[in-house]
């Protein structure tokens, strides 16, 4: 699944190619995404100017004077710069043409991602108005946290992963921040301490800014806005590596699972 890396890395690749031009056509080749397409985007959109292409947590937001497209990736999709002459795929189910002929090109291959349409302020949006604050933003730090941990019982990975606590930190990120923090996923949030809430912070920031700044993470449906793989792949310490050494202490990494995601840790650096 795409996770907030590689959204940001869509972000910043279509985001050149068409912010302030003027939409002139939306095709919707197949309705039924996570939920129904509107109608009113191929009659609402065009000949409105886009003015910024935003990010909040996995959602993509493009706002216009009238209201804002809110995108979501889903578990498989991707969003490519185009033309009209470029022969369409299997999954592409919906094209945003502009006046100057350039297409913002939605494929999704499972349809569990979205496209849709609000007039009023999109932070009041339901999928939006309860999401907990951006991992990169100062709003999220060290006091915050432990607030959120007090008294919870919960694996410490469920919660930095629960996007009512903070945003955007997938599976993979969670597995690699915890890592860098030296905290077992498993252990319960509310056994955390300023300490290690601290640690924990700086690690998710450092984390998920690394892989924002590699492209995101090359998984096997996603690719950037150009088509490029993410390379933040080469740098995993933990994910996706059990049984094997660690590359710290050279312990074999441990496998387990929580909340029913694969979760990857050292037994030794990680406490």
């Amino acid at each position: 699944m795409p996770e907030l890396p590689e959204v940001e890395t869509s972000r910043r690749g279509i985001a050149p190619h068409i912010t302030g031009k003027t939409f002139k056509a939306v095709i919707v080749r197949h309705p039924q995404l996570r939920w129904p397409v509107p109608e009113s985007l191929t009659t609402d959109l065009p000949g409105q100017r886009l003015d910024a292409v935003e990010r909040r947590g996995k959602y993509l937001l493009l706002g216009t004077g009238r209201g804002t497209l809110i995108l979501h990736l889903g578990m498989s999709g991707n969003l490519r710069i185009t033309t009209p002459e470029q022969a369409v795929r299997k999954h592409d189910h919906i094209d945003f043409i502009f006046a100057d002929d350039t297409v913002l090109r939605f494929n999704d291959q499972r349809r569990f991602g979205a496209a849709l349409w609000t007039a009023e302020d999109p932070m009041l949006h339901p999928l939006l108005a309860t999401l907990g604050p951006e991992p990169l933003s100062t709003a999220f730090d060290a006091n915050y946290l432990r607030q959120r941990a007090a008294n919870r019982a919960v694996p410490i990975k469920s919660l930095i992963m629960d996007s009512h606590v903070v945003v955007g930190v997938g599976n993979i990120y969670a597995s690699e921040a915890l890592f860098l923090a030296g905290v077992k996923p498993m252990r319960s949030a509310g056994e955390l301490d300023t300490s290690a809430c601290e640690a924990l912070v700086t690690a998710i920031k450092t984390v998920l800014q690394q892989a924002i700044d590699k492209g995101g993470t090359t998984l096997r449906d996603f690719s950037n806005a150009e088509g490029k793989p993410g390379y933040f792949k080469q740098s995993l310490n933990v994910y996706g590596r059990g049984g094997q050494a660690c590359l710290r202490c050279e312990e074999p990494i441990q496998q387990l699972k929580i909340g029913q995601r694969a979760s990857y840790y050292c037994g030794n650096c990680q406490r």
